[in-house]
């Protein structure tokens, strides 16, 4: 993506969510070294990478299942070497809890069945360590035509917002779909199928924000206050099914005032 559109994209997002504005005079501290995997651009200022490109320091999940290859952590299932549940690579050097987070990633399928199923969770927890099972928030994503970009609920709610949707949840529960953010079907036009995309996920306070390739998915503002977690772990899903490859690169992260 040039840098023109990432900019006006982020000051769009940015007035859309209310954010302040970036603060220039100072850049913090790199949560690892510094590389060359993403964009230098002005609109990437306070972004730090949490994936240095060449092995998985600063995650953890089954050795099994997660490597490095190319340059991007790649989670790789096969007949011989099954997922026996949903399981995540758990990004262990924090919790965040107002932030915004990019990514690029890729789902390859591994049979003729076509299926490939991954996910971004983020204000998560680990909920089996002995297997890295995680519940939580997840900025879904498939080889199919009906989940990339939707918020999903892992192991708790379920569904809260589909595809073009922007919801708002009542302290009760009821999920209220108040508006839209685009065309589903549009949007998912623009997902490029075993080829890399990108995904933006913004976190502030009870509002979240996920894009896809520069399109908005999902806008929910989530009231349930005993279920809307402020705060919590990032990891990145490899399915449980039929064989297939999720890879993922480019991963940095902004923390929010």
């Amino acid at each position: 993506m040039k840098p023109k559109i990432l900019a006006s994209l982020t000051l769009s997002v940015a007035c859309f969510i209310n954010l302040a504005p970036t603060k220039t005079d100072a850049q913090p501290t790199p949560i690892l070294d510094s590389t060359d995997l993403y964009d230098k651009s002005p609109n990437e200022i306070g972004f730090q990478p949490i994936f240095n490109g060449k092995d998985l320091t600063g995650w953890d999940g089954s050795p099994e299942l997660w490597s490095v290859k190319d340059g991007a952590i790649t989670g790789q299932t096969s007949a011989e070497h099954p997922a026996k549940e949903n399981t995540f690579l758990v990004w262990t050097n924090g919790a965040p809890a107002d932030f915004e987070l990019r990514c690029s990633f890729k789902l390859v399928p591994g049979d003729a069945e076509g299926f490939a199923n991954s996910g971004v969770q983020y204000r998560s927890k680990v909920v089996k360590p002995s297997y890295w099972v995680v519940a939580g928030y997840q900025a879904d994503m498939e080889n199919g035509p009906n989940y990339t970009g939707i918020l999903y609920e892992e192991k708790m709610r379920g569904i809260l917002a589909s595809r073009g949707e922007k919801v708002v949840i009542d302290a009760d529960g009821k999920k209220n779909v108040v508006g839209s953010v685009g065309d589903a079907k549009k949007i998912e036009a623009s997902v490029k199928k075993g080829d890399w995309n990108d995904y933006t996920i913004i976190a502030k306070g009870n509002h979240l924000v996920q894009i896809v390739n520069g399109h908005i998915t999902v806008d929910v503002t989530d009231n349930e206050e005993a279920k809307a977690a402020k705060s919590g772990i990032i990891a990145l899903q490899l399915h449980a099914g039929h064989p297939m490859m999720a890879q993922f690169k480019n991963i940095r992260i902004k923390m929010l005032d």
